[in-house]
């Protein structure tokens, strides 16, 4: 497999900190050779789990009711730490994030496949077929 040239890297890892509005916090990123990842824990997770959905989405998917659910550790994971002294350690910010990336991409497709079916019936109700 081809690496990515110095150029590619630089712009991934200035822009995807900024898409994913991450804080690249050291103690919460992954490592690779000793270099850290450009995304922390959490929004490397995010990010797998969007591509997860963009992949699979065509062969099956979870309902809304379910996305919406497989988004909750994330939350949870993310109020706990907000309001008490715990700190999760990466791989569960990884698994959280996975699940949460996972469960937007598909809200975000369903609506998005609920939108055109809604409006073709109503395009189709305007021209009188």
């Amino acid at each position: 497999m081809a690496q990515l040239s110095c150029k590619a890297k630089k712009w991934i890892c200035k822009w995807l900190p900024i898409v994913f509005g991450c804080h690249c916090r050291p103690d919460r990123s992954f490592y690779y050779k000793g270099a850290q990842f450009p995304l922390c824990a959490r929004c490397t997770g995010e990010l797998a789990g969007i591509l997860l959905a963009a992949f699979t989405w065509w062969a099956a998917h979870p309902g809304a009711v379910w996305a919406a659910l497989l988004m909750v550790p994330l939350v949870a994971d993310g109020v706990i730490q907000l309001c008490t002294a715990y700190e999760s350690r990466n791989r569960r910010r990884l698994w959280t994030g996975i699940l949460f990336g996972y469960a937007l991409t598909d809200l975000f497709l369903l609506s998005t496949q609920w939108a055109l079916q809604w409006g073709y019936s109503v395009g189709l109700e305007m021209r009188g077929l």
